[in-house]
């Protein structure tokens, strides 16, 4: 049992340890946009906005990998852009290339063979290109029209040879890069939505409006109305509540099927429902995102919740199983 937690410690101090080489080259990148960095990352931005196509995202090896996941956050976050295999474009894929493209190359050592036709296709066609190295007299940086020059940083490799903190600080930068063009456009949630429709996340920026109970599905009650009226509504409606409106239709109070249990339990005398309600309940809007009513619903642990319209009329319902239904809980 000794040797097995002295090589479970081993395990977590080699973790440590990486972890810390590569937060020392997070600091280091941090600072670094306070010089040259900043100031091409500025013009980066800039080109990106002015061209009327796409980035063009490439790079080779662990780079590749990089450049892939650039390209794709890019393109979920408003900025239209693609990842093209260096070695795929010596084989026809130079013509998914465009000269209203920007393109953007990944090389940490700057000398990676397979991005040279991109850089002479670019040159020839003048298409605008960045690149994203550590080495400023690269054949890369010097074919570049922008150099975004990441500063040498230890790789976590303890022989030096994997790109582990390299391509880390690649990954940073293009995250930086993309969110700096999503806060410019203004890009939303709402945005974000149109790219995002699958999966639990396209889930949780659904509105509240998408995925609620209207009209005559809503379990609804006037002040006077009798324990009978309350039950039948609730079994009716089966969603363990109802809203209760005034006579203007405001949605002025709200009872649960937990409610309801307990004043029977305290043998309170239960005349009309203004007599049991909890009165101005939390409410939402339309509008709310769908994991932001998960959260409230966890908060305040509820079970449904009301929407209601600017005037504070009941327009919809939301029960917890809708939620899960769509996967957001």
């Amino acid at each position: 049992m000794a040797r097995d937690t002295d090589t479970a410690n081993a395990w977590l101090e080699s973790a440590r340890r990486a972890l810390g080489i590569e937060q020392e080259g997070l600091l280091t990148l941090f600072a670094a946009l306070d010089g040259e960095l900043g100031v091409n990352l500025s013009r980066s931005i800039e080109a990106i906005k002015r061209t009327e196509g796409r980035v063009i995202v490439s790079g080779m090896g662990k780079s590749g990998h990089i450049a892939r996941k650039i390209a794709a956050t890019l393109a979920s976050t408003g900025t239209p852009a693609a990842f093209v295999h260096p070695a795929e474009a010596s084989h026809g894929d130079l013509g998914m290339i465009t000269t209203k493209d920007v393109v953007l190359l990944l090389s940490n050592s700057g000398e990676s063979a397979e991005l040279k036709d991109i850089l002479n296709y670019c040159a020839r066609f003048s298409v605008p290109m960045m690149a994203m190295t550590a080495d400023e007299k690269s054949t890369l940086a010097r074919a570049a029209d922008i150099v975004l020059l990441l500063p040498k940083a230890k790789e976590a490799c303890p022989n030096g040879l994997a790109p582990t903190t390299s391509t880390l600080l690649q990954l940073a930068l293009g995250d930086a890069l993309a969110m700096a063009l999503l806060e410019d456009k203004g890009f939303t949630a709402s945005h974000f939505r149109a790219f995002h429709p699958g999966g639990k996340l396209g889930a949780q920026i659904k509105h509240a409006s998408d995925i609620m109970h209207k009209t005559e599905e809503l379990p609804l009650v006037r002040p006077d109305a009798t324990l009978a009226e309350i039950i039948a509504e609730v079994n009716a409606k089966r969603f363990g509540c109802v809203g209760i409106i005034d006579s203007d239709g405001k949605l002025m109070g709200m009872i649960t099927d937990g409610d309801l249990r307990r004043s029977l339990a305290n043998d309170v005398k239960i005349s009309t429902a203004a007599a049991i309600m909890t009165r101005a309940p939390k409410t939402i809007h339309g509008d709310m995102l769908a994991g932001e009513v998960i959260e409230l619903i966890n908060e305040k642990q509820i079970t449904a919740v009301f929407v209601v319209d600017e005037n504070g009329k009941p327009i919809g319902l939301i029960h917890i199983h809708d939620l899960l239904r769509i996967g957001v809980a």
